[in-house]
């Protein structure tokens, strides 16, 4: 039996309220997968380290790539998300596939040195251009594909100045790695690039998820009685 009432709205379930976005420790979970991602990534590069000072390279090598591919196993058969740990698997399975035919430690980590000064000048270039990369990743990863922000010019600028940051630190840690390359300081490298690998990166993510977060609160017009 209806009584011919309509149904009242509750507040902010409208069609057109913006849902909140994510909070940042919600975002860097998301982008570092936790603590488990973190610990996860960095045990390929560790067993290779460890097996390639007290053995020969070759052990090293498959004993890594085993690691990977058991770490990748185990979150599928846990039902868990795979990205990074395919991620790591790719990339770990890259260097040491190099490293087994040139017979090289070293060049265990050079896909990963190239990777970085191709990302570093990528996103030098994308601020150079004013399409600032930063900015087109924060639309796909935290505002669902939009890209209000390019109608907003202090968020072009913010995003402007995030993109120089992360290329100068992504250059200047990939630089020591090949300084390191070049000198054939193999276990520094292997040391540089544990070091060099998630802390830089946690730390420009909270920055930038910080500083674009702050920018969006100042930038929104206030809420009117």
């Amino acid at each position: 039996m209806t009584t011919g009432q309509q149904p009242v709205a509750q507040p902010g379930t409208g069609p057109d309220e913006e849902e909140p976005l994510p909070t940042i420790a919600e975002q860097m979970a998301d982008q570092l997968g936790g603590w488990r991602g973190l610990l996860e990534s960095s045990i390929p590069v560790v067993v290779f380290v460890v097996a390639n000072i007290v053995g020969d390279l070759r052990p090293a090598v498959i004993a890594s790539v085993a690691v990977a591919v058991a770490i990748a196993a185990l979150r599928l058969a846990q039902r868990r998300p795979i990205r990074h740990a395919v991620n790591g698997l790719f990339g770990i399975a890259i260097g040491a596939a190099i490293a087994w035919r040139t017979g090289d430690e070293r060049d265990f980590y050079l896909p990963g040195i190239l990777y970085g000064i191709g990302y570093g000048v990528a996103l030098l270039v994308s601020a150079a251009i004013r399409q600032p990369l930063v900015g087109w990743i924060w639309s796909v990863l935290v505002a669902k594909g939009r890209s209000d922000w390019r109608q907003d010019p202090r968020l072009v600028r913010t995003f402007t100045g995030l993109t120089v940051l992360w290329g100068v630190v992504w250059l200047a840690k990939v630089g020591v790695q090949a300084a390191l390359y070049l000198a054939q300081q193999d276990t520094a490298l292997g040391v540089a690039r544990l070091v060099l690998g998630y802390p830089p990166y946690v730390l420009l993510l909270l920055i930038t998820v910080w500083t674009v977060r702050r920018v969006t609160r100042e930038s929104s017009p206030a809420p009117t009685a």
